[in-house]
């Protein structure tokens, strides 16, 4: 951390002194002094400003004793340097593209509107300029999930409580479940419940965006003490949907793996290569967008659903293939 130049007013180094009391409680005014680039008489006397300005600092005495922000400090204004803000807003963007466009279309531009408004002068003007002149290509599968949903399941995560779910699966398919909600995980922008599912009495993971009602219950579960939840995640996501699938490739598992994600089954080793073997909510997309881009040799042996929309690609691609010669 490089010290506050000394042309700086008693006002922003004792706002300074605010973020590093919130930053780094205990810190000593030896530390104080350092980080602020005055003499520790001086950083006391920072403090004093605040105190005198009704923000409670407490010290404490001996030697792990410092300064820290007490009970009922009021939330010091956030301040970011330029860098910071970019990397903000170019956050921001990358996961949200409509809040590249200005103006409050919906709640993350509007929320970003309000953090561009507050930033100092520099920052703000190149987050603007970042803003208005960069251009994001909307998402063709957007799949945010609706911010009261995930909070409500956050929260019985947090607490350990049950609760009964409504699920609608990409197929059309709606159920009701009642879950012990074990984690929230987020995967490639998507966002995920990790549970122990009730109805199924097994592990299940749903994406939440598909979460059409939440209601949290009193009943407590116990989390599994060795939970690692995007390690569970990633072995639970092919599993338990309605479609069954099976695919043998003609090549060696170490081949295959790295054209095969968590989402399609679990990978295995077969007589003549390797056996894929998991379940799907959507046979189309495991199909047309999943196998269709593994470059090996492969066949699929089931089940009922995979295997009619693999006839229904191959014709397609026949026809087009005729009609062209």
């Amino acid at each position: 951390m490089t010290s506050v130049p000394g042309e700086i007013s008693p006002t922003a180094r004792a706002l300074r002194t605010l973020e590093i009391l919130q930053n780094r409680p205990g810190v000593t005014a030896a530390e104080l002094a350092r980080r602020l680039g005055v003499s520790e008489r001086a950083s006391r006397r920072h403090v004093a400003i605040l105190r005198e300005a009704g923000i409670p600092v407490v010290s404490t005495r001996g030697p792990h004793g410092g300064y820290a922000l007490g009970r009922g400090a009021a939330l010091a204004p956030v301040v970011f340097t330029e860098t910071e803000a970019l990397s903000l807003v170019m956050a921001v963007i990358d996961s949200h593209p409509s809040a590249a466009t200005s103006g409050g279309a919906d709640d993350v531009g509007s929320a970003l509107d309000k953090v561009v408004r507050a930033l100092p002068r520099g920052a703000a003007r190149e987050a603007t300029a970042l803003r208005d002149h960069a251009s994001a290509a909307p998402d063709r599968h957007p799949s945010r999930p609706d911010p009261t949903t995930t909070s409500a399941l956050v929260s019985a995560s947090a607490q350990e409580r049950r609760v009964r779910l409504t699920y609608a699966s990409d197929s059309g398919s709606t159920w009701e479940d009642t879950t012990d909600p074990w984690a929230v995980v987020v995967r490639h922008t998507r966002w995920y419940l990790l549970c122990h599912s009730h109805r199924a009495g097994a592990v299940r993971t749903y994406r939440i965006d598909r979460v059409r009602a939440v209601e949290t219950l009193h009943e407590q579960f116990d989390r599994p003490a060795d939970l690692d939840p995007v390690a569970a995640l990633e072995q639970h996501l092919g599993v338990g949907w309605e479609h069954e699938t099976r695919v043998v490739f003609e090549a060696a598992v170490e081949e295959v793996e790295r054209w095969v994600h968590p989402a399609m089954g679990r990978l295995g080793r077969h007589t003549v290569g390797c056996v894929l073997e998991g379940s799907t909510s959507n046979p189309a997309m495991y199909v047309r967008e999943w196998l269709a881009r593994v470059p090996v040799p492969f066949r699929i042996e089931g089940g009922d659903a995979l295997l009619a929309e693999a006839r229904t690609v191959s014709a397609q691609l026949t026809a087009a293939v005729a009609r062209s010669t």
